[in-house]
Formats: structure tokens, sequence, C-alpha cells
């Protein structure tokens, strides 16, 4: 039986183009004066944190806040980036 395999934790692809939008749709612009909170069950926040990548609690809310805000717009964002390489990928030329 293969051994499990750990995974790197990294930010997922999704919730990075969930917080794109978002700041292209300037959502993310001004100051940070709202405050949201409330209380989860830990093995909810521990999981989604695991999911998303985020290394915070506020993240999370960020990531999970701005996912909601955009949802209707990622199709038609996710087809409009065909064919496109963004600039931070190396292409060893």
């Amino acid at each position: 039986m293969p051994s499990p395999v750990k995974k790197k934790l990294v930010r997922s692809d999704r919730f990075h183009d969930a917080l794109t939008i978002a700041q292209e749709a300037g959502l993310l612009r001004g100051a940070k004066t709202e405050v949201v909170r409330g209380r989860m069950p830990k093995a909810l926040v521990r999981k989604a944190k695991a999911t998303s990548g985020a290394r915070s609690d506020t993240e999370l809310i960020e990531m999970a806040l701005a996912n909601l805000a955009v949802a209707d717009q990622y199709p038609d964002w996710l087809l409009s980036q065909q064919g496109k390489v963004g600039k931070d990928v190396d292409l060893e030329f």
C-alpha cells in the first residue's frame, strides 16, 4: 500500500482567482475598516484554512467573502484567461 503523500500548503488557485477578480473589480481597495466575526467549529476553520491555503483567520474570511462576492463572474473571467501566461511564469528563455 502506497504511503500517503503530504501536500505542500499552497493557496488554492480557485481562491486566488476569486481574490484576483475581486481586486480587478475594486472590491479590495480602501481601508480595512469593517469588522466581521463569528464563532465557528474548530474543525471547519482548520479544514477551510488547509483547503484554501489561508494563513490567518482574516485571510480566510477575505478569501471566503471574495469567493461569495464574485462567484457569478468566475466562469466568464476564467474563459477570458485562455491563452494568457502570467508574468511570473518562468518560460526559460
